[in-house]
């Protein structure tokens, strides 16, 4: 059995590292990742520049692969180039803070790279855990959390997924550990309808032009039974199916155009 691990915070992050430990007594591990902090980059493609692969000697002493490009670039070199075969699992993650809601589908980084994993049929798993301090959401290199429980459940559902594959219909399965949790059991929840509500401060340079930061409030209106709401208000670990084909009712855009 074989594992692809990436991530979107760097192949030094300490949860690329959590994630390897937690399921390398299941299969052989290649961690290959960005050599950089890339969250919010989604699921963006490198298509004008260079890519560059360098080896890196993991914390543990194994040997990794950092991609000088986006997550997606990462698992596309993984699956085309490093790999000699495809992997029987892929894990995106352990990300530093949560995923939760629809609009994480096509902004996070964790998620484009497991998209772009389970878009060739790898049974995949992307996993975030809940931060209470907003200063190392966006840190590169090592940082001093416990990822102890997350590397617990994850372990739990890999096993699963290795033994079982995934439900008819599934491409990848979103996971989102509390800071706290309240219990050892699953949550399966759908997706709320976001993390943040956009805010957009603007500022003014020397010479008196604007410039902006987007930056975002918690949102607070997820529903009972989204992980939004499951995650942040019962302290469970949620995890919710995505579905990559994203196609609507066609028989409802045809009665539409008539």
């Amino acid at each position: 059995m074989k594992a692809l691990i990436s991530n979107d915070d760097g192949i030094t992050a300490s949860g690329i590292l959590a994630a390897k430990k937690a399921v390398e007594d299941l299969c052989d591990c290649y961690v290959i990742a960005p050599e950089t902090q890339q969250s919010g980059i989604g699921h963006a493609l490198t298509l004008y520049d260079p890519l560059r692969v360098n080896e890196y000697t993991l914390r543990d002493g194994s040997i990794g692969y950092g991609v000088s490009g986006t997550p997606t670039d990462a698992v596309t070199l993984a699956l085309f180039e490093i790999m000699d075969e495809k992997p029987d699992i892929m894990i995106s993650g352990i990300n530093t803070g949560f995923n939760i809601g629809k609009a994480e589908l096509t902004t996070s980084g964790t998620l484009g790279a497991a998209i772009e994993a389970a878009s060739f049929g790898i049974p995949t798993i992307a996993i975030s855990l809940e931060v209470t301090r907003d200063d190392i959401k966006f840190e590169n290199g090592e940082i001093q959390i416990d990822f102890d429980f997350a590397g617990k459940m994850l372990h739990k559902l890999a096993k699963i997924v290795l033994k079982k594959g995934l439900p008819e219909g599934t491409d990848l399965l979103n996971v989102n550990i509390p800071a706290k949790p309240s219990d050892e059991d699953f949550e399966v929840a759908t997706l709320g309808d976001r993390m943040y509500s956009p805010v957009v401060h603007e500022r003014r340079d020397p010479r008196g032009k604007p410039y902006y930061w987007i930056d975002g409030e918690l949102y607070e209106l997820n529903k009972p039974g989204s992980d939004g709401y499951e995650l942040r208000e019962k302290q469970k670990t949620t995890i919710t199916p995505i579905k990559i084909d994203q196609t609507s009712d066609m028989s409802l855009l045809k009665k539409w155009l008539e």
